[in-house]
């Protein structure tokens, strides 16, 4: 458990913002069914980006270099070529790590052997139909161990045929899963989505040579439309994917717990450097401007063909407009991860804010939707679940409680921050968690208390 107090000054400082977590672990595994040795710099040091390290060297591939705290991550990943990776001597443990078991299903199910992948408590019990059902129909042999859709899953390498696939939902790991597939088919993949998911598996594999088209070219600049609907992308197979430079721009999933933290706190200015502000993924970016927000992009600049930014944010008072916020439909692909934070901090605003079209949020590492509900009201917050959802009477005055993480590291960090801004003390029931994507979240944070 962790003991935590309101602020007692403004925040000031600049933290430069850790590796993003879906482009760490891209670069790996395109690093590994690349030819030659691709360069990694800016890697996220974390549990879950781990875990795809072990899954590589697990299969053969030799990944060095440093993930040492107090420099900027360097690794090198010695790559095998498309046909290059060994059958792995016991299943895969992709921890607690979603992105790891998904794209590695795609992966695995054209490999010439036979696999399998599990995970923690956590992620045994997330859902996997979404990657099984489109992957079998390209000619995927997947079956599941225990619980019907769920991890342990072993996998059958096949011979894959690319498919035309409308999904359901906009999902990055869905897409991610059939484009790895894809790349080993006999035919092009097509994946259709009703909204653009985040797209760095897209951008990332055009850079390592991959014949790749579709929506890309209108998300590689920071001033893109707000709305990206109907999305298509297409992948030809036969390309033999090259060794990649890749730059790792730092994760906006981790840089919004600060900037909910400036803008919470009355003085407050802290400078976020190098934060990836890929519009697939800037949603909490453009619903805090709606808001109100005082943030400011101070240079504009491209990690490996991804738009980046240094954000200076300046506390404001913030305000819903109209007294009435809607959060949803096109919004929700591109701050699926923010969304908790978003919550916490609609709590201190005076007006409605109602976030829907976010089923998912039910089956991350943990629900939620109803542990930040929970929480929420147990802060004194007027705040009602809901379906696909849930509605923030915000402007109440919050209290310090006991904070149940259910071992999900965004709640953890979400009412950290939440405990700046409330009065008495908040107690964090597992901290640990945290590890999984910012081990070093509360060192930063130091920095600028």
């Amino acid at each position: 458990m962790l003991t935590l107090h309101p602020a007692e000054r403004p925040l000031s400082g600049t933290i430069r913002i850790p590796g993003d977590k879906s482009i760490s672990h891209r670069s790996i595994i395109l690093g590994a069914i690349a030819k030659g040795d691709t360069e990694v710099t800016g890697f996220l040091e974390s549990a879950d980006s781990r875990a795809t390290i072990s899954a590589f060297e697990k299969m053969g591939v030799r990944i060095e270099g440093s993930l040492d705290k107090h420099a900027r991550p360097h690794l090198r990943v010695h790559g095998k070529g498309l046909y290059g990776l060994s059958q792995p001597s016991s299943a895969i443990d992709a921890l607690n790590s979603g992105t790891t078991a998904r794209l590695l299903a795609g992966l695995l199910s054209a490999q010439a052997f036979t696999s399998s992948i599990t995970g923690d408590e956590s992620l045994r019990r997330r859902p996997m139909k979404r990657v099984i059902t489109p992957l079998t129909q390209m000619g995927a042999q997947i079956e599941t161990l225990a619980r019907p859709d769920c991890l342990p899953m072993r996998i059958h390498g096949a011979r894959l045929t690319g498919i035309d696939y409308t999904s359901p939902q906009a999902s990055a790991q869905v897409k991610s899963a059939l484009l790895l597939a894809g790349l080993y088919a006999d035919t092009p993949t097509v994946i259709r989505e009703p909204f653009l998911s985040r797209n760095h598996s897209e951008i990332m594999l055009r850079s390592f040579g991959a014949d790749v088209t579709g929506d890309i070219e209108a998300i590689d600049a920071y001033d893109t439309p707000d709305v990206f609907a109907g999305a298509v992308i297409t992948l030809r197979p036969g390309t033999q994917l090259k060794a990649q430079e890749v730059y790792v721009p730092g994760d906006i999933s981790s840089a919004a717990f600060f900037i909910a933290a400036a803008l919470l706190l009355e003085g407050s200015e802290i400078l976020l450097k190098n934060v990836g502000v890929n519009p697939s993924r800037a949603g909490f970016l453009k619903v805090l401007s709606r808001m109100g927000a005082d943030i400011e992009a101070v240079e504009v600049y491209e990690e490996s063909a991804e738009p980046c930014a240094d954000l200076l944010v300046r506390h404001a008072p913030l305000s819903i407009p109209g007294d009435m916020l809607i959060v949803g439909g096109e919004d929700i692909p591109t701050l699926i991860d923010e969304l908790p934070m978003l919550a916490i901090l609609s709590a201190f605003v005076e007006g409605t804010c109602v976030i829907k079209d976010a089923q998912e949020l039910k089956v991350k590492e943990s629900d939620r939707i109803r542990i930040v509900v929970d929480n929420l009201r147990a802060m004194g917050a007027d705040v009602t679940e809901t379906e696909d959802g849930m509605i923030i009477r915000g402007g109440a005055p919050l209290h310090g409680a006991q904070i149940k993480t259910h071992g999900d590291h965004r709640i953890a960090m979400g009412f950290a921050i939440a405990s700046l801004a409330v009065s008495g003390e908040t107690i964090i029931d597992d901290a640990e968690c945290i590890n999984v994507s910012y081990p070093g979240f509360f060192r930063d944070l130091s920095k600028i208390a």
